[in-house]
């Protein structure tokens, strides 16, 4: 990936945050484009997937709304993990017309080895920073994180 000619260390300061979330997610893309063979999951998938590994008790209707969505697609996509053995729906016990979305033992497998991948390209991306830089870098992102989400 080349970066625009706008990312210099001089105008660093003046380069927007947008700019550097987008550089950010078109280098994962691409890593990811290229370490995924054809027979796996798309890279569209792994968000969904990776959102069911790292939530409690999320429902269909969660995941449509996450991810801004139809609820007809989000249902394709979890009919597909389930046929994969990746997943499973649960009645919810205190809404029975909610399905409670679980991973299998398959989909922890799975999600284990995406996360690999996700690692491999952090550790890529952050390789010139210090632990301690790492951290503050989290601890900032998760301040900014925190910020959008009141928007």
């Amino acid at each position: 990936m080349m970066l625009p000619s706008q990312f210099k260390e001089e105008n660093s300061k003046n380069i927007r945050i947008y700019h550097y979330v987008e550089e950010l997610v078109g280098s994962y893309k691409e890593f990811m484009n290229r370490n995924n063979s054809e027979d796996e999951i798309p890279l569209s998938y792994l968000p969904f997937l990776l959102r069911i590994r790292f939530s409690n008790n999320t429902t269909q209707k969660d995941l449509t709304k996450l991810f801004n969505v139809s609820k007809g697609y989000t249902a394709r996509l979890l009919k597909n993990f389930e046929e994969c053995g990746w997943i499973t729906r649960e009645e919810n016990p205190d809404n029975h017309r909610e399905k409670i979305v679980k991973l299998t033992d398959e989909g922890m497998k799975k999600t284990d080895e995406i996360i690999k991948k996700v690692d491999q390209w952090e550790d890529m991306v952050t390789s010139s920073l210090s632990d301690t830089e790492v951290m503050i870098l989290k601890k900032l992102l998760f301040d900014v994180v925190v910020e959008a989400d009141k928007i």
